[in-house]
């Protein structure tokens, strides 16, 4: 078990001073209730097996058509070359990549060698332990409270969810006693501000929005504003960009240079949403997205309606080759709220092949 963010306890603020006010074009509006108060506790509670029993359910269903033509392949009795060219295809199919699925193929032969395994029931499990070490090094928890406020930078390609993820973030945050501020950034699509708004309001944290405004100007005054108002976590909703939009891509690294001049250790975290449904162009959008911002970390959503799942396992040969240690801190496979959980490497392979 594991929880769904780990937090370390802050060093003891220092008094506010009046230059550390929200400046005054900053648009904060509040909630209905007073945010929840920190937490003093370290860590969050694990989730209960039943909850997490629950989860795992959920991700074999979300995963059935990644998952399907893989399992497949083990439903014959021989352990032969066929099996492994038909395993091949199904994994490339499941847009696992080249380098990936052979990878994968190389790890399980020798598996199968040392392990002696005589049945496609065995080389199943086997193939089980090889993806849950490949993906084991993007299993990581996102960490709030080393730094005060805890900034986050979400961006993403339109389409993504990734209002929605930081709305569900938001909730769990919330729910696990830090004050969160959002900051509407995302100017450039329509009716962006007013679908964080919906969020903010129904989870009762405050946000900082200007309408028309400059990105970079509501993040430099949000995370102004969650300094001032002793905030555990400031999340920036950055606009979708396309990453062969160039000119937009720059005001993306503009934000982020804006964000560091509010608060010089900022942004702490630079998350990309990336839609499971898109497959390898996900990976591209990593690559792409990691040149502009530096990336620490992704959000894998919708992977309950693709068929290309495979590519949690393209981009973990891409971080490995690359030596970029990048996190899959959650991924989705639903609408609802508990629909978005810790990656876990076990669990996904378990929920793929299962």
């Amino acid at each position: 078990m594991f929880s769904f963010f780990r937090k370390k306890a802050p060093p003891a603020p220092a008094p506010l001073t009046a230059s550390e006010s929200p400046p005054a074009s900053a648009a904060i509006t509040p909630p209905d209730a007073p945010a929840p108060a920190l937490d003093a506790a370290p860590d969050s509670p694990p989730p209960d097996a039943a909850s997490r029993a629950g989860w795992f359910t959920r991700l074999k269903q979300g995963l059935r058509k990644t998952g399907g033509s893989i399992a497949q392949v083990f439903t014959g009795t021989r352990i032969d070359d066929a099996l492994y060219e038909d395993l091949e295809a199904a994994l490339l199919m499941a847009d696992a990549g080249v380098g990936a699925t052979q990878a994968l193929l190389t790890d399980l032969r020798r598996r199968v060698k040392e392990s002696r395994a005589t049945d496609a029931a065995a080389v199943k499990a086997l193939l089980a332990d090889a993806i849950t070490d490949l993906l084991l090094p993007l299993e990581r928890s996102l960490v709030v409270g080393q730094h005060t406020p805890t900034v986050i930078m979400v961006a993403g390609v339109n389409g993504a969810g990734k209002t929605t993820t930081i709305g569900k973030l938001t909730r769990h945050l919330a729910a696990a006693d830090q004050r969160v501020l959002l900051a509407a950034a995302d100017t450039f699509r329509a009716a962006a501000r007013e679908q964080l708004a919906v969020w903010a309001d129904r989870n009762r944290v405050d946000i900082v929005s200007q309408e028309g405004g400059d990105p970079a100007a509501v993040t430099f005054d949000a995370v102004n504003a969650g300094r001032a108002r002793g905030c555990d976590v400031v999340i920036a909703d950055t606009a979708g960009r396309l990453p062969t939009q160039l000119h937009l891509m720059e005001e993306l690294k503009k934000i982020k240079r804006v964000i560091a001049k509010a608060q010089p250790d900022a942004p702490h975290e630079v998350l990309l949403v990336v839609d499971g449904n898109t497959g390898q162009n996900a990976l591209a959008q990593v690559q792409a997205f990691d040149a502009a911002l530096g990336l620490t970390g992704l959000v894998v959503t919708k992977l309950d309606g693709t068929a290309k799942g495979g590519v949690l396992a393209a981009i973990a040969r891409w971080c490995s080759e690359q030596r970029r240690p990048l996190a899959v801190y959650f991924i989705g496979v639903g609408e609802a709220l508990e629909d978005l959980q810790p990656f876990s490497a076990r669990e996904f392979a378990r929920a793929l092949l299962d």
